[in-house]
């Protein structure tokens, strides 16, 4: 049975109710895992995908599979050198399956999405990080309402007091990279992510 308190004093107790939330099962749709989160080691920057993939859903940790694999790459941060950086957390918590197409993951629906966010806003309200990556054009939306990556990949934007710097997923399925442009765009992007994470460790 899914819990959510009124308020929040501590992470761990947050993350507490999180890994047994089965809000969207009770909602009605047919999720395919528990929830997947990533242990807590005081990070000041938070990395917002979309949903867990297969991988993660049956490992209950975030960027398990290929997609995690490239984002290591693209960050330079190899291993749980990115759950010691970023408090990993997305859109949905939960694998979601696959679509009736069968092919790649089902998008969560926006009533699912409505329900995960209940968590997010905790998070960021104890976290209160410095620096937020979005991966993903659902999380760029959910996060900022911006509508799509091109228009906003290689820019940075601020929400309470913290730096927002958007990334396109890694995921394979995607075809946005295979523009040159856009290429160019990530580039700028990542370099920035890696100045912020500098400035992060220096100021410890």
């Amino acid at each position: 049975m899914t819990v959510r308190r009124s308020s929040y004093r501590s992470l761990r107790s947050l993350q507490a109710d999180t890994a047994r939330c089965r809000a969207c099962v009770e909602a009605g749709f047919p999720l395919e895992s528990w929830p997947v989160r990533a242990p807590y080691h005081g990070q000041r920057a938070y990395l917002y995908g979309q949903a867990p993939g297969i991988v993660e859903g049956e490992e209950r940790l975030p960027w398990r599979g290929r997609a995690g694999q490239t984002l290591r790459r693209w960050l330079r941060l190899d291993g749980d050198e990115l759950y010691a950086t970023f408090y990993c957390a997305s859109v949905t918590r939960c694998y979601p399956g696959r679509p009736a197409s069968g092919r790649g993951d089902r998008t969560p629906t926006p009533r699912e999405q409505e329900l995960c966010a209940f968590w997010r806003g905790w998070e960021l309200e104890l976290l209160r990080p410095e620096l937020v990556v979005t991966v993903g054009g659902l999380a760029l939306r959910r996060l900022l309402g911006i509508g799509t990556l091109t228009e906003a990949i290689g820019k940075s934007y601020t929400r309470d007091r913290a730096i927002v710097i958007p990334l396109p997923h890694p995921s394979g399925a995607s075809g946005w990279l295979n523009d040159e442009l856009n290429r160019a765009r990530l580039g700028k992007a990542l370099t920035h992510v890696r100045r912020e994470l500098g400035r992060l460790n220096e100021s410890r």
